[in-house]
């Protein structure tokens, strides 16, 4: 068979579609997954001739097909008059059947995103010149919009891949990364890195590049805006603090700034608190940390009475609940506490299903009845019976003069 004139242009990265021309289909079009899981295997494997075994174990891994060779045959006729019905002219031609096995049509002139990643990452790898490394690495970077095949993650075939992949991505990213910060392009390591971070928020170090992309351009307010963005997020989602690393870029931020700020109206208007949220003020635990040291400090002097109460979420006996469900829950309970107490009190975000709140209740029977109403307003908007919030209020102990 003769090429297809027209290139086929077949994107696996953060979608699955086939384009020719002005035509594209993707796997919105038809709800059948088995179908588009087929059709991404024979492609992904597109350089051998795949036996009906291997297509059934992969499309039907559980055994779930009564008659596996049959209804192989079937998604193969569906997949040609999906693309017949679309338009494209190679619908009839594109999966070649002989003797037991089944492939993609290689006649067809096509260009694959996840092969051409892997040939230029494999090109940037054994380039000597910085040069050349760098202009292969920066092609696959572009070529790469998000994970392998994300509509088919589940599938066992699709998950070594989709590792396989992201890790070469972050490791192109690092490496390219820390090639442009030493010739001082920092407006690219900047688009590259914010990219990599659509796609993976939790990857530090690509954090870290970009706020020393950001202090090269003389953004400091962005970076020192960026670093509190990254630190929130590693201790709201994770439970974890930044490590030293990261922390140490505070100081280099700091630093660059150079200048001292003299004007106090200057400095007041700084310290405003901004679109000031109804309700409790929630700061990270650090914050709270010193808050509570302070208050510890005024309450051996003046004798005012101060609670500290800890909110813990837990699924039922106590086991810790799916992420899913505990990151719905925590948000839903950072909420009702946020709205339950008064703006004078303070909370914050102790473990990944525990809240830490500080109270000015005068007497323990006050905070008793403020946490109830926020276990009240939790079974409200909550209705999940997976789902249980244990709460304990203890007096804040001064410090002893």
């Amino acid at each position: 068979m003769e090429e297809t004139q027209e290139k086929i242009k077949i994107c696996m990265f953060g979608k699955f579609s086939i384009t020719q021309g002005q035509l594209t289909i993707d796997d919105s079009c038809n709800r059948t997954h088995q179908l588009w899981n087929l059709l991404e295997y024979l492609i992904d494997f597109r350089f051998k001739n795949v036996s009906q075994e291997e297509l059934v174990s992969a499309i039907w891994p559980d055994g779930s097909s009564e008659n596996p060779a049959n209804a192989l045959k079937n998604l193969v006729y569906r997949i040609r008059s999906t693309f017949s019905a679309y338009g494209f002219s190679f619908s009839r031609d594109m999966i070649q059947y002989h003797h037991g096995s089944y492939r993609w049509n290689n006649n067809l002139n096509c260009l694959v995103d996840a092969e051409e990643f892997g040939r230029l990452a494999k090109e940037g790898a054994a380039a000597e010149n910085p040069d050349v490394k760098l202009e292969y690495y920066l092609q696959a970077l572009d070529l790469y919009q998000g994970d392998f095949l994300p509509g088919s993650s589940c599938e066992e075939w699709v998950v070594p891949l989709s590792t396989k992949y992201r890790a070469q991505y972050f490791s192109i990213i690092y490496e390219t990364s820390s090639l442009l910060l030493s010739r001082g392009a920092y407006g690219e390591v900047q688009r590259i890195t914010e990219r990599a971070i659509a796609i993976d928020p939790f990857q530090e170090q690509v954090h870290t590049f970009l706020i020393r992309a950001l202090i090269g351009q003389d953004n400091l307010q962005k970076a020192l805006d960026h670093y509190r963005k990254v630190t929130n997020l590693f201790y709201r989602e994770l439970g974890i603090k930044p490590s030293d690393s990261l922390r140490s870029l505070y100081q280099e931020i700091t630093k660059a700034a150079g200048n001292v700020e003299t004007d106090l109206d200057t400095i007041r208007e700084d310290l405003i608190e901004r679109n000031q949220p109804i309700g409790a003020y929630y700061c990270d635990y650090e914050i709270f940390r010193n808050l509570y040291r302070m208050q510890a400090r005024a309450a051996s002097r003046n004798g005012r009475s101060v609670f500290v109460c800890l909110f813990t979420v837990t699924g039922w006996e106590g086991s810790p609940p799916e992420p899913h469900l505990r990151i719905k829950a925590m948000d839903k309970l950072q909420e009702c506490i946020r709205l339950s107490l008064r703006k004078g009190d303070v909370f914050s975000k102790f473990s990944p299903t525990q809240f830490i709140l500080m109270l000015s209740t005068g007497t323990f029977e006050n905070g008793e009845g403020v946490l109830e109403r926020i276990r009240r307003r939790f079974r409200q908007d909550f209705r999940n019976r997976e789902i249980i919030i244990y709460s304990n209020l203890q007096p804040l102990l001064p410090v002893e003069v």
